[in-house]
């Protein structure tokens, strides 16, 4: 069974939308797997399920290409908020959408009278290590600490943004291969429910280079969940001020860390075709 499509990407972050008000899925599992095959497929890091919501404006679920379910995703975010309103879902410009991780707030940002970018808000980061969740800390923060791959040792600070990450401060982006290191740290025994890795360059106290290895779907464009979880762990750490640009390999990315608990992502969202699967 076929179904209509539309793709779009968040600082090179891309997925494919799906509208599930009129279209029909059976398997998300196997459809995500075929769908964001880039030889086979569309060719994403994941598909969204746009539905209708009982607590929210709308329900959004989200499959990485490897066809498992992610709890939270913030480029997807700023896309799905975007698309809701360009395609007359909603009027509103302030959007409340339900995820696995809990309720998200996106909100559309124009300038004089044009789409600028999203704003969303990310909700609060989550540092006690049992609720990341990460092995062998308790509730305590994990800062800094320890974690031996391959008989190297790295120091890692973690953070949950409703989806677990692990974030390696390093002094050169250039000799981390992320390709080598990011699997194994992914499904590392500390990591229960496997993680999201961030390999981060402090550039200045505004802005950090980033790169990720995103749990379920590898090496990606932009993560904004790690955006976020990298500014925490950089501020936890006392390398950045609590607001900064994240330079992402698909671009940039705005994080701040509110006095206020809260964590505010501002980037762009941006529709790159649409169409039908078959």
């Amino acid at each position: 069974m076929g179904f209509n499509f539309t793709k779009w990407h968040g600082a090179g972050n891309d997925f494919v939308l799906v509208n599930g008000f009129t279209e029909t899925i059976l398997d998300f599992e196997k459809t995500a797997i075929a769908v964001c095959n880039r030889n086979f497929g569309i060719g994403a890091d994941g598909l969204v399920i746009i539905s209708p919501s009982e607590i929210a404006d709308f329900k959004m679920r989200i499959f990485n290409s490897d066809g498992s379910e992610a709890e939270m995703c913030g480029n997807v975010t700023r896309c799905v908020a975007r698309y809701v309103y360009e395609n007359k879902l909603t009027e509103k410009t302030k959007i409340e959408l339900e995820t696995k991780a809990g309720i998200i707030r996106p909100e559309i940002i124009f300038e004089n009278g044009r789409f600028n970018q999203v704003k969303v808000d990310m909700g609060e980061p989550i540092l006690s290590g049992a609720l990341i969740p990460v092995i062998g800390f308790g509730n305590n923060r994990i800062i800094n600490e320890k974690i031996l791959v391959d008989t190297i040792e790295y120091n890692m600070t973690c953070v949950s943004m409703g989806n677990p990450h692990c974030v390696i401060f390093v002094d050169d982006m250039k000799k981390i291969n992320l390709n080598s290191i990011g699997p194994k740290l992914e499904v590392h025994k500390s990591f229960p429910k496997k993680i999201n890795v961030e390999f981060a360059e402090i550039k200045n106290e505004h802005h950090i280079r980033m790169r990720v290895w995103e749990r379920g779907a590898g090496i990606t464009l932009a993560c904004g969940t790690g955006s976020c979880a990298t500014l925490v762990a950089a501020v936890l750490n006392n390398k950045t001020e609590r607001k900064a640009t994240l330079e992402l390999d698909g671009g940039d990315l705005i994080i701040e860390w509110a006095d206020n608990n809260h964590v505010y992502m501002s980037g762009p969202a941006q529709e790159v075709f649409h169409g039908v699967y078959l």
